[in-house]
């Protein structure tokens, strides 16, 4: 019989916010964490994927620990991203939405310092930040993280591998008798060093039930295509998925650039994000792809991290990460909240031998996407070609006197005919194969 929130410890008044938020039953996560924290003293590890209900694994927990006559800062919440940064504040506000005698204050890179700055002036008793930011910060003396008490490290994984210098100052900069809990998808090395450098002895180590949160929902699938084609078996991919939200991954900026250009020219409803770009156009990408106002992101690792939006159909690898960890964070983008999802990687022939690999390390099975044929792909170019022309925006500079004329070589066609006639000239000048099923003649 599933737990209440009420059995793990969790007090009333928390109760009622979770109530409204209509959230009932703990994940399983929650179940394991809640408890420890609340009634024991140890540093914690706990390995969860995405989407397992981590924030509100640590976050409730935190804020009913939190002494509101204290005004100094008892809890630093780090994160990798300003997206994941502000993921974590907009819950624990959400938790605290009738009560304000909690204050928390939010701290990340890409938007300017002064507001931050003179936010801080007033008194925080939580602190989410990205490692960056909070260290400029603190060599401003805008905020003094010596009162610390809890520090917590999401998506910890990703902190050690790009973040470590920031990390490192943050945390020596920390008083030794704190409480650290740190939360991570994978366990590669730099996690279990970072363990052994900045924690306790005796760590407490929890993991989420992964057979029935990590991978529940999530159909891993992988098409083997050569170079030529792989931009087209994307394209056939997507128009098979209109209507449906998804992630596209590429490795570099380069190739996001290429391809979001690409989808926009094919008329997808699109955008993308990559380290590059400035904060106000990442949020502004974000705030469209959150809302739905575009169905399909084309991203890098790094700027998808803390990427949390509900209904999204499937995550795309156009190139397979390089690490296994990278993958986890992928695919976990779908099947959130125990939806279903597809994770399809598309590959080439060198790579294949690579899938074994990451089913063996990472406990998951991969079944082949079946890909679609050359007939199949060139009615799809067709049907982009089609919708590039339906998209198109008339042209108001345009003559009359030669709109009337072209409109009277064609005033006499009907509107099947006109399309006949156009599909016909643009099968003939691409070479495409538009073909009726064969019929067997009679003997």
């Amino acid at each position: 019989m599933s737990k209440l929130f009420s059995d793990l410890g969790i007090n009333q008044s928390f109760q009622k916010e979770l109530a409204s938020l209509q959230i009932s039953v703990p994940t399983d996560i929650q179940e394991k964490v809640i408890p420890v924290i609340l009634n024991q003293k140890e540093d914690l590890v706990a390995l969860a994927k995405t989407g397992t209900g981590k924030t509100a694994a640590f976050g409730l927990p935190l804020l009913q620990l939190i002494n509101t006559d204290d005004v100094t800062v008892q809890a630093l919440i780090l994160a990798p991203t300003r997206e994941l940064g502000q993921q974590i504040f907009s819950n624990l506000m959400s938790f605290t939405s009738q009560s304000s005698t909690i204050s928390i204050a939010s701290v990340c890179g890409g938007i300017p310092i002064k507001p931050q700055i003179e936010r801080l002036k007033t008194p925080t008793h939580i602190l989410v930040a990205t490692p960056g930011r909070l260290v400029d910060l603190v060599k401003r003396g805008a905020i003094n993280i010596k009162t610390v008490k809890y520090l917590v490290l999401d998506e910890a994984d990703e902190m050690v591998s790009a973040l470590k210098e920031d990390l490192d100052t943050i945390i020596k900069d920390l008083p030794k008798s704190r409480r650290t809990l740190l939360f991570t998808a994978t366990m590669p090395g730099t996690i279990k060093q970072l363990v052994q450098n900045y924690m306790s002895k005796h760590v407490v180590q929890i993991e989420a039930d992964m057979t029935t949160i990590g991978h529940q929902g999530i159909d891993h699938q992988y098409v083997v295509v050569k170079p030529i084609e792989k931009l087209e078996v994307l394209l056939h991919f997507l128009n098979t998925k209109e209507g449906q939200r998804g992630i596209i991954f590429c490795k570099t900026k380069a190739a996001v650039n290429k391809l979001a250009k690409n989808l926009a020219i094919n008329k997808f409803s699109s955008g993308a994000i990559h380290g590059s770009l400035t904060q106000g156009i990442r949020d502004r990408i974000m705030g469209q792809f959150r809302e739905g106002y575009i169905d399909i992101l084309v991203a890098t690792d790094l700027a998808a991290r803390g990427i949390d939006v509900k209904d999204l159909a499937f995550v795309v690898n156009y190139h397979l990460p390089d690490t296994y960890d990278a993958y986890v964070h992928r695919s976990g983008r779908t099947a959130r909240a125990g939806a279903k999802g597809l994770s399809l990687s598309v590959i080439q022939e060198d790579e294949l031998a690579d899938i074994p690999e990451f089913e063996s390390e990472l406990g998951i099975t991969f079944t082949p996407y079946k890909k679609a044929d050359t007939q199949s792909i060139e009615q799809n170019n067709g049907l982009l070609w089609a919708k590039k022309i339906f998209k198109t925006k008339p042209n108001r500079d345009i003559p009359e006197d030669f709109k009337a004329q072209i409109k009277t070589i064609f005033h006499h066609l009907t509107k099947d005919e006109l399309v006949d006639k156009i599909l016909s000239n643009y099968i003939a000048e691409n070479k495409t194969i538009v073909e009726k099923p064969a019929v067997k003649k009679k003997k």
